[in-house]
């Protein structure tokens, strides 16, 4: 029997990080304990962080039992016909206290034939940005291998790489290659494909708590590495109870939503909807169901709810497959 489906919260995956800090708890209400939590993750289907439902009849149920039960229904016909029953995105928030690693994403290819993985677009929008806040992206100009692993010998990496200041409201897009970091004093929400690959090139010179250096992978990044100079920025529109399209790529569409009132949502029942409340707070009213969200708070509306509505005053980032 199928259950009585609704928009559905997840108990977040709370990942201490050397760069993290206490802004999740702050600023978001994450229930954090530690003073280096760098990452929340919110949706996630990765092996060992399996999301878990904690609200309504379906409290304590994972993700993956959602979909295997009942895939077109959570995931929509056309993301299970394109994925199987696999959960194609992953969702959090981050907190840089500190500058994360430089570091490259593999593409599809490479990530397939190394770790048997997808590879790792991802996008940020930034929620909060101290003063000078920046975050590194792509190289200043057209490089090389011979180039940067010149300057990666010499310690001078960060001379020929990019760096953007960042401010709360900017999105930045990251298609894989893209060498890039999050700078210290910014909180982004992370939209990402489903993977946990990672080649660091340059952490700093940080130690841990004993002393010990984190591992680089210089070997792996080479071929991974798109050397040319890219533009990442996106700027988008803000009408007001609207989606305004921030990010439209294969893996996912990303909108923009300034709620001001009301915003009635209608779906085909291709895909999954993930909402996050970037600002204010919101209710989705659903078939009887009703419920506020605030912000940091990130919610899946299954494929096979096609009709709701948003009310409330907030920002909010509505993601799906197109």
């Amino acid at each position: 029997m199928k259950p009585n489906l609704y928009p559905l919260q997840f108990e977040p995956i709370l990942k201490e990080r050397i760069w993290g800090g206490e802004k999740l708890k702050t600023l978001l209400n994450k229930p954090i304990t530690s003073k280096i939590t760098g990452e929340s993750w919110e949706l996630s289907t990765v092996p060992g962080d399996i999301s878990t439902v904690v609200n309504g009849d379906l409290k304590g149920k994972s993700l993956m039992d959602l979909i295997n039960d009942i895939p077109n229904e959570i995931l929509g016909t056309r993301v299970y016909e394109r994925f199987g029953k696999q959960f194609p995105l992953l969702f959090k928030y981050l907190d840089a206290r500190e500058d994360l690693s430089i570091q490259v994403h593999p593409n599809d290819k490479l990530a397939k034939e190394r770790h048997n993985s997808f590879g790792k677009t991802e996008m940020w929008y930034v929620m909060q940005a101290d003063t000078d806040s920046r975050i590194i992206v792509g190289f200043k100009e057209d490089s090389s291998k011979e180039e940067y692993l010149k300057h990666l010998n010499d310690n001078t990496l960060v001379s020929i790489l990019d760096d953007v200041k960042a401010k709360a409201g900017d999105v930045f897009f990251l298609e894989t290659g893209t060498v890039h970091a999050i700078g210290a004093g910014l909180v982004v929400a992370e939209i990402q494909q489903t993977s946990d690959i990672t080649y660091r090139l340059y952490d700093f010179d940080r130690v841990d708590a004993q002393g010990n250096k984190r591992e680089l992978h210089v070997d792996l990044a080479l071929d991974a590495i798109n050397y040319n100079k890219v533009d990442t920025q996106k700027k988008y529109t803000s009408e007001v109870n609207t989606s305004n399209t921030v990010v439209d790529c294969p893996y996912f569409t990303t909108n923009f939503v300034p709620l001001d009132g009301k915003a009635s949502i209608s779906k085909s029942g291709e895909t999954f909807t993930v909402y996050m409340c970037i600002e204010g707070s919101f209710e989705i009213e659903y078939d009887g169901f009703k419920h506020t969200y605030i912000k940091g708070d990130t919610v899946l509306v299954p494929a096979a709810i096609n009709a709701f509505n948003l009310n409330g005053k907030a920002s909010i980032l509505e993601i799906y497959i197109s």
